[in-house]
């Protein structure tokens, strides 16, 4: 070989182990772990949301009630088995036997293994019950509506949840191991699935196209993720071990499923209550809820799913004063990002809306529901954030009791409330995210509580940073409002989705600064945070350009 040959191939290995640790590697503190996180949930959203507008530009919205509501069944699977198993209890147990690999490898391969064997079950059973099911739940439905819900109900069934569950089991053990980047990547690709075979395909197949992207995006989000269980694969143990790891985890499990049960037949009510309200209303309310959970996720999920394996070591290490002080900074932290994303959703609601699901079929009427409701969500986005990091406090300490009685009131409250909003006083389907925001502010108050009891929280501390946080917030909203309503009346054609993005983009920017100003003004504490944000958007991106400077 000559001596560029070899010097080509030390540069080449260079890069393919310099990739390897980018992509593999452990992230070293809570707040890097989270910014990974964030990154790539706001770029999955960002390709999430595409998906949306285009399906919106494809589809009638009552098409697109007959594909939001196929999931309903799948989901909910997918919640008892991934969220209920492993957010909460998996990372936690896998933890507590780190010390020992082979042991490790046999309480997590058990776990996997019984798993794999309910979700089996489950299939099997749902699949040939799924047109007695369809019409209990989505009873405004007209018969044809209903039989097309069941057939791809079934193909996701078969197609795509599997697939899900073996990818999001694998995430579960990078977590563990705070490997937080490999684990970002599968949703933006099953994403991308989505959105090439909708682009592609629906002129001719209809509906069949973007559930036929979903499933190839299901089995590319799994094998992605394959390399992670290489931690197993020596010690793989093919059975249900008897051990106390995995007594320990399904005796952990049973609250917690019991909270994503009342979860799930919460969003079921959901789902039954909007077929009533006429054509369209799911998918008016399905894309309102997923624009509000934009924040929460980006925010909110990402801190919690990077806190929970640090909490646990604190708590296994019986570290409560600096537990205290990064949950305590995690909720100030997830309230200073959110409560001005809560504003501007509010008076900036409508172009937002044409913004991410302005699709050709997408009619105006629609909108102006759409973005009606999304006001509503957006009341609970700061504290909806803030759930996520309570719930994980509890999980740290082993209790998953606590965050199911306070889901469970939560619950009752918002179903009580949609029913006699709908049903009694005859409201649209805005009133369902009146419903839901009292309904989770009173969820994460009666959890902040009852946390309080381990963790003694500063709380006049904490009332005071969100009383100057949410001032600074509502006395920021008016001058840019005051733009949106020029730019939108005057100064730009807002039939074309570039002039949209360039109200949006120069309202956000000059209402973030005059909220960062206000900060500033009232010596809010937390106004570091965005220091500590260019920081390490600084370090991510030297890493980045090192990694392939030195290839080139």
């Amino acid at each position: 070989m000559t001596a560029h040959g070899v010097h080509y191939t030390l540069h080449m290995n260079k890069l393919l182990q310099q990739t390897k640790k980018l992509f593999l590697g452990t992230q070293g503190g809570l707040f890097s772990s989270a910014m990974i996180i964030s990154f790539m949930i706001v770029i999955s959203r960002i390709f999430g949301f595409v998906r949306y507008r285009i399906l919106a530009g494809y589809f009638t919205k009552d098409q697109l009630d007959i594909f939001f509501a196929s999931f309903r069944i799948p989901d909910l699977i997918f919640e008892l088995l991934i969220t209920g198993a492993i957010t909460s209890t998996l990372i936690p147990i896998f933890i507590q036997y780190a010390k020992d690999e082979k042991e490790q490898a046999r309480v997590i391969s058990s776990i996997m293994n019984a798993v794999l064997i309910i979700l089996t079950v489950l299939v099997l059973i749902l699949v040939p019950t799924m047109p007695l099911i369809v019409p209990l739940i989505a009873p405004g439905f007209g018969a044809q509506k209903m039989a097309e819900i069941t057939y791809y109900s079934q193909l996701l069934l078969i197609g795509q949840l599997p697939f899900l569950v073996i990818g999001n089991f694998l995430t579960g053990i990078a977590q563990a191991q705070k490997r937080f980047f490999i684990t970002a990547i599968p949703p933006i690709i099953y994403n991308i699935s989505v959105i090439i075979s909708t682009y592609f395909f629906a002129p001719t197949y209809g509906l069949h196209a973007p559930v036929w992207g979903v499933m190839v995006g299901a089995l590319l989000f799994a094998c992605i993720q394959l390399p992670i269980g290489s931690i197993l694969r020596n010690n793989y143990y093919f059975g249900i071990a008897k051990h106390d790891g995995v007594r320990d985890f399904f005796t952990m499990i049973g609250p917690r499923l019991f909270t994503i049960i009342a979860t799930q037949i919460d969003a079921t009510i959901d789902l039954t209550l909007a077929t009533l309200l006429g054509s369209g209303a799911y998918t008016i309310f399905y894309f309102a809820q997923h624009l509000q959970l934009l924040p929460v996720s980006v925010i909110g999920m990402s801190f919690g799913q990077a806190s929970l394996p640090y909490l646990s070591e604190l708590v296994e290490h019986k570290k409560i004063t600096e537990l205290t002080r990064i949950v305590t900074e995690s909720i100030m932290n997830v309230i200073f990002l959110t409560t001005p994303i809560a504003a501007y959703f509010i008076f900036a609601r409508t172009p937002l809306v044409r913004m991410f699901f302005g699709g050709e079929k997408f009619d105006w009427d629609a909108t102006v529901q759409t973005a009606f409701l999304l006001s509503y969500f957006a009341v609970s986005i700061p504290l909806h954030a803030a759930y996520y990091i309570l719930t994980r406090s509890f999980y740290a300490f082993h209790d998953t009791k606590t965050p199911f009685f306070a889901s469970l009131m939560g619950i009752i409250v918002n179903t009580i409330l949609s029913v006699f909003f709908v049903l009694i006083v005859k409201l649209p389907v805005w009133a369902l995210g009146i419903s839901f925001s009292l309904s989770i502010i009173l969820q994460v108050l009666l959890l902040f509580l009852l946390i309080h009891k381990k963790i003694a929280f500063n709380i006049s501390a904490i009332v005071l940073g969100m009383g100057k946080i949410v001032v600074a917030a509502i006395v920021a909203a008016p001058i840019p409002y005051i733009l949106i309503k020029l730019m939108d009346n005057v100064l730009l054609d807002t039939t074309r989705t570039i002039n949209i993005l360039i109200l949006l983009v120069s309202s956000s920017i000059l209402y973030l600064l005059l909220y960062l100003f206000l900060c500033w003004l009232l010596a809010v504490n937390e106004l570091y945070v965005v220091t500590r944000l260019t920081i390490k958007a600084r370090e991510f991106q030297k890493k980045i350009t090192e990694m392939y400077s030195s290839y080139d």
